[in-house]
């Protein structure tokens, strides 16, 4: 049995080299797999937007083939353009056009997409908007290869883009992160606004304290009679709404606070924006 403990060592050695290489290339293999869903994830994803962009576009030329269409019907016709029946046909020519233009806005999901780059990348657009007022929009240029990646924008800096892009898992699912970031852009805009029209239409109510994300508001506010002021504090931990998340009264009399006047008072800023709390607030005579 002459060199028996060598060559057992030797092949053990042998054995784990082996071992070595296998999981060597098993690791390679694995990276090169993912490598592969990446880049047939951001070639899905790229594939959509551009699939949404044609038919967009499709839908937009037959919305201008039909006007064309209606416009020499409405020539042949010979119409006066006073005439009711003229005016009719225009008004039901506009809802057409509304239509279809609402319709191809919700095939790319309600945003605008604009490709950049030779088609390396897409600009997206998302709007925000607050009882039916448009108000900011906002631009994200996104590469697409070889993975989705936010190169430039201009949503302000206290919204967490990364976090929730990597929340909604932006690689597999674009739609989940711009619905996301709408959500937080419009919550925004709305209590934005809502504090610009307290200023506005509320002359006598004081700002005392807002922030930057306006998701802290302070008001005095003035009670008839002589009594006390009354501050009120409007907490809006919830960055994806724009109503108040909790609303504290404080005031030198503290029976007021837990009346059952200023605790429906309370209620109806936690289910009403604020400027239009405020005046159902004056009309109760609650403040002045």
């Amino acid at each position: 049995m002459e060199g028996g403990p060598t060559k057992g060592v030797l092949g053990q050695l042998n054995l784990l080299e082996a071992q070595a290489r296998n999981r060597k290339v098993r690791l390679q293999q694995q990276s090169l797999v993912k490598q592969l869903e990446a880049k047939a994830e951001a070639l899905t994803t790229e594939r959509d937007l551009l699939k949404a962009e044609i038919q967009t576009v499709e839908t937009l030329q037959r919305l201008m083939m039909s006007m064309d269409r209606q416009r020499t019907h409405e020539e042949e016709e010979e119409m006066d353009e006073d005439s009711e029946d003229s005016q009719l046909l225009q008004l039901m020519a506009r809802h057409t056009q509304l239509t279809d233009l609402v319709h191809a806005h919700h095939l790319i999901g309600g945003y605008d997409v604009i490709k950049t780059r030779q088609g390396k990348g897409v600009c997206v657009s998302v709007a925000t908007a607050f009882e039916g007022v448009y108000l900011d929009t906002y631009n994200l240029e996104i590469d697409l290869k070889p993975r989705l990646r936010i190169t430039r924008h201009n949503i302000p800096p206290f919204i967490p883009l990364n976090n929730l892009a990597e929340q909604s898992n932006m690689q597999t699912n674009i739609r989940a992160f711009l619905d996301t970031l709408s959500c937080h852009l419009n919550a925004f805009a709305g209590r934005k606004q809502q504090l610009k029209l307290v200023k506005e239409q509320h002359k006598s109510i004081e700002v005392m304290e807002s922030n930057v994300l306006c998701s802290l508001l302070v008001l005095m506010l003035t009670v008839p009679r002589g009594k006390p002021a009354v501050l009120c504090i409007l907490d809006y931990t919830d960055h994806t709404r724009c109503l108040p998340t909790r609303v504290h009264f404080e005031c030198e009399d503290k029976e007021l606070p837990d009346s059952p006047e200023w605790k429906k008072n309370c209620t109806l800023l936690m289910e009403t924006p604020v400027h239009k709390a405020l005046i159902t607030m004056k009309k109760m005579g609650h403040i002045v």
